[in-house]
């Protein structure tokens, strides 16, 4: 995970039926999240899944 995306910590993930999850999108916050996903869910087939997660990356532990 990048600078960038360390600022778009929200990310709208497609669940496939393989073990892959892909991330669509990358949002601030998780209104916008949702509601993009909303939008994807209404454009794609009924069977396509999508979920929002808050995808931070943990902290580095220093010795």
């Amino acid at each position: 995970m990048n600078y960038r995306d360390d600022l778009r910590p929200w990310a709208v993930f497609r669940c496939s039926s393989d073990v892959q999850n892909i991330c669509v999108a990358r949002f601030r916050s998780r209104s916008d999240a949702e509601a993009y996903m909303s939008i994807l869910r209404g454009l794609s087939p009924l069977s396509t899944k999508f979920q929002v997660v808050f995808d931070q990356k943990p902290a580095e532990v220093q010795r």
